[in-house]
């Protein structure tokens, strides 16, 4: 905990107490399928996925992201992985609810807080909720 306290201090953050921003991000399973990988048209998809147990299906111009209840994850992924589809990624995660956008200083703090905890051996993973625009 003090390596984490160390680094939103050093780049001008506040780490709450355990808990307190969860009230901002909902538990879902997403699968990833990478549209390049996997020739499936878009209503073929969402009808597998759905028909599979998934709750939504967001299409992407380079990607499919299958959202799952995360009791229904692992089902959802063994139908999907039964018709032959391959994910570029495939986990239960913290997804926030409503994001914000970072812009100039701000972004710059912020893609230097995830950098420097990515670099943090005891650190697993980070869920954050902020945009920041491709320009910047």
């Amino acid at each position: 905990a003090a390596d984490v306290r160390s680094i939103f201090n050093k780049r001008g953050g506040n780490m709450g107490e355990s808990g307190c921003v969860a009230y901002m991000f909902d538990q879902k399973g997403l699968i990833v399928i990478d549209r390049e990988q996997n020739d499936t048209d878009e209503d073929t998809m969402i009808m597998m996925a759905l028909e599979g147990g998934a709750e939504d299906v967001i299409v992407n111009d380079d990607s499919y992201e299958i959202l799952t209840d995360p009791q229904e994850f692992e089902r959802v992924k063994g139908a999907l992985e039964h018709d032959g589809y391959g994910f570029s990624s495939a986990a239960v995660r913290w997804l926030p609810q409503n994001t914000i956008k970072a812009e100039g200083e701000n972004a710059e703090k912020l893609l230097k807080m995830m950098d420097a905890f990515e670099d943090n051996e005891d650190v697993q993973d980070v869920f954050a909720n902020f945009e920041i625009d491709e320009d910047e």
